[in-house]
């Protein structure tokens, strides 16, 4: 199953040309590619899959996606935000 997962942007910069983030997901920070969200900023919450920010997320959205996640053990049985982040750049 492959699953977008909501995260908070804590911080964006620049690798080798590519906007790039450290993206917090309840805890876990990973780093996320924003090549296809250029409107996302930081504090923003954006939707994560394999690696890649996809859209930008009200906050409101995103705290409760992630509880019903954590709720239903989804990030738990993915491998924790390791799986939202696999082949990040």
């Amino acid at each position: 199953m492959c699953l977008g997962v909501p995260g908070k942007v804590l911080e964006i910069r620049s690798e080798h040309g590519t906007r790039m983030a450290t993206v917090d997901f309840g805890g876990v920070t990973k780093t996320v590619c924003l090549a296809y969200v250029p409107e996302v900023q930081e504090g923003d919450y954006t939707i994560v899959h394999a690696g890649f920010a996809i859209t930008r997320l009200d906050e409101a959205s995103a705290l409760e996606t992630l509880q019903m996640f954590t709720d239903l053990g989804l990030l738990e049985e993915l491998g924790g935000a390791d799986a939202v982040t696999e082949g990040a750049p």
